[in-house]
């Protein structure tokens, strides 16, 4: 049991490094924010490999980081805690790595986009509409859901790696 927890953190921590150092450099500006699609990618990676609760922490922890080095801003939160958590509740019940992926585009694009708007608004103090976010979230979480779904590919036809769904 500990030992299993402690390659969950292990590949946890793998995820987070990979979201601070790639979202930093692969990224599109839109706007106040900041499109991530590497953060999309770990989001449903994650959801697979780990599961729901997971997932949200990696995500956290991701923005949480990029917002303490000046390269992330506080949109990052709700984008991708939401659609972490959803990819990881669709493959836990679904076990189907599409769903998880179309999960991510919903919930970081449509979900996150709109609970973007009062962030942006009452606490980053800037004057936008409240759709505003939902296309370049949208468009950010596609490309990310598609990376996820190459590597996992790429992963599932190496014998050795096996995926331990949550």
């Amino acid at each position: 049991m500990v030992e299993k927890k402690s390659k969950r953190l292990a590949i946890s921590g793998m995820f987070i490094a990979m979201g601070v150092a790639l979202g930093n450099l692969i990224y599109i500006p839109v706007g106040v924010s900041k499109c991530f699609p590497v953060q999309h990618a770990i989001n449903v990676l994650s959801s697979i490999v780990l599961g729901p609760l997971y997932s949200v922490g990696i995500a956290f922890s991701i923005s949480f980081l990029r917002n303490i080095l000046g390269t992330g801003s506080l949109l990052a939160f709700p984008g991708s805690m939401i659609g972490a958590f959803l990819a990881g509740v669709l493959y836990r019940y679904t076990k189907n790595k599409y769903i998880s992926a179309v999960g991510e585009v919903f919930g970081t694009g449509i979900l996150g986009g709109l609970f973007a708007f009062p962030i942006a608004k009452y606490i980053m103090g800037n004057e936008v509409g409240a759709f505003f976010f939902i296309y370049p979230f949208i468009l950010s979480s596609i490309g990310g859901s598609i990376l996820s779904l190459v590597i996992l590919k790429i992963m599932e036809k190496n014998k050795e790696f096996q995926v331990e769904a949550k």
